[in-house]
């Protein structure tokens, strides 16, 4: 028997985020600590994610991917269809088989599941409702989502600091920047073959548009990054140091992913680099790692210059589900990946 999944009648369902990508503090609310929640949403998620035969009256516009590829479904969605809620069921089919192939788990087990991972994943209230709502809609959130699990896993590994690298970790596709449409602040930088080639395409469209945008840090090795924590702890004290400087085997750097732009200081916000990064990075597959009013939930202050190249997918999925927050979207693909892989291991 297909398996929907029922937002709550009235309230958030349907209610696609608004919230514009995090860039500078004047624009951003602060976000809730992680593990905030409302007393009684567990049992909202409880009574929200039961197997349902119909769909409520009033949803609101569903949530839709970036690209749209769903435009049908929630067509049908509109017009009251059964074709929609048919999709939903096989989406929910293809994201239970498991993104390696395993078992993953029943379609029946889907809602535990769900709700498992956002409990774990530890979301603030209404970003965990707003999730149910998107998707109880159509199957927008489930291909996209599904469109984050394929590629290279570290486009996704939640690098925070409850979940360091191993220090041997070295990924083995770098490669030197080499400018063309962007500068660097010295020459021996380096970043993962595809995070280059999405440097160069982002940095080409700024240009286009009269910007010139400067990477001044790049790949860190677990050695490298414990030389620079050292000074920053004698430079600031360890207090001041942990709020904006990862401990060996902690730092984004270390995958080969992420890139410090500008003067990496505060007043890069306010710079044509900055305000463009911030408009538009996210179209070319990176995101802002610790946005303003986040250091709760990301451990470390706001940082306006570092971004973490996350695949185009994974950018739109990070904007239009999670509210423009990385750590956010991150952590709910680690639980979710961590159940799927207690579940597939069970007897």
């Amino acid at each position: 028997m297909p398996v929907t999944i029922c937002a709550p009648a009235g309230g958030t369902a349907g209610r696609r985020r608004k919230t514009k990508r995090a860039e500078r503090a004047p624009r951003m609310r602060k976000g809730p600590a992680a593990g905030t929640y409302a007393a009684p949403l567990l049992l909202l998620l409880g009574a929200a994610i039961v197997s349902c035969g119909g769909r409520p009256s009033e949803r609101g516009e569903p949530v839709k991917s970036a690209e749209e590829r769903t435009g049908a479904a929630a067509g049908d969605s509109a017009e009251g269809g059964g074709e929609s809620e048919g999709d939903l069921a096989e989406a929910i089919v293809r994201l239970s088989a498991g993104a390696a192939g395993n078992a993953g788990i029943t379609q029946a087990g889907f809602p535990d599941h769900l709700r498992l991972v956002l409990e774990k994943a530890e979301l603030p209230g209404d970003l965990s409702l707003d999730i149910l709502a998107a998707a109880s809609e159509n199957p927008a959130f489930i291909l996209d989502f599904l469109s984050c699990l394929e590629g290279d896993p570290f486009l996704r590994r939640l690098v925070d600091k409850q979940h360091p690298l191993p220090p041997y970790y070295e990924p083995d596709d770098l490669v030197p920047l080499r400018p063309s449409s962007y500068e660097t602040s010295r020459g021996d930088l380096r970043l993962r073959q595809e995070a280059a080639g999405a440097l160069e395409e982002m940095a080409a469209s700024a240009r286009d548009g009269g910007v010139v945008l400067v990477v001044s840090s790049s790949y860190r090795s677990y050695d490298y990054q414990a030389v620079v924590y050292a000074r920053n702890v004698q430079e600031m004290g360890q207090e001041n140091a942990d709020r904006e400087s990862s401990r060996p085997g902690f730092s984004q750097h270390q995958t080969g992913f992420a890139a410090d732009f500008g003067s990496i200081t505060d007043a890069f916000a306010e710079t044509e680099a900055g305000l463009w990064m911030a408009e538009n990075a996210g179209r070319f597959g990176w995101s802002l790692s610790f946005p303003a009013g986040y250091e709760e939930v990301t451990g470390y202050r706001w940082e306006s210059w570092h971004f973490r190249y996350v695949g185009k997918e994974l950018a739109a999925f990070i904007d239009n589900y999670f509210g423009g927050i990385q750590q956010y979207a991150l952590r709910f693909i680690h639980e979710w990946e961590a159940a799927e892989r207690t579940v597939s291991s069970a007897p």
